[in-house]
């Protein structure tokens, strides 16, 4: 399984606005829903983003960006989004 160490490295090589593990977001593995819990948060929102334990390895192993491109882009996107109104 990946870790935490991983996750952060990968998301930070993959999409270097999102800005730094543990400072502008935070990963944490959620026992709940059984898959990595991405959280960026302001002053007014908090956003959450999941990704599975299948495509976190498949991200590390096979060198594959897409779903963990895609929905941290989208969490940053919204993240502006909320942030200019």
């Amino acid at each position: 399984m990946a870790s935490k160490e991983d996750i952060c490295k990968k998301i930070e090589s993959v999409l270097p606005q999102a800005g730094r593990c543990g400072i502008d977001y935070q990963v944490e593995y959620d026992t709940d829903a059984h898959a990595w819990a991405v959280d960026l948060k302001d002053d007014r929102q908090h956003l959450r983003t999941f990704i599975q334990d299948v495509e976190a390895q498949d991200c590390l192993d096979k060198d594959r960006r897409i779903p963990l491109s895609l929905q941290n882009g989208q969490l940053k996107h919204n993240l502006e989004l909320f942030h200019s109104s």
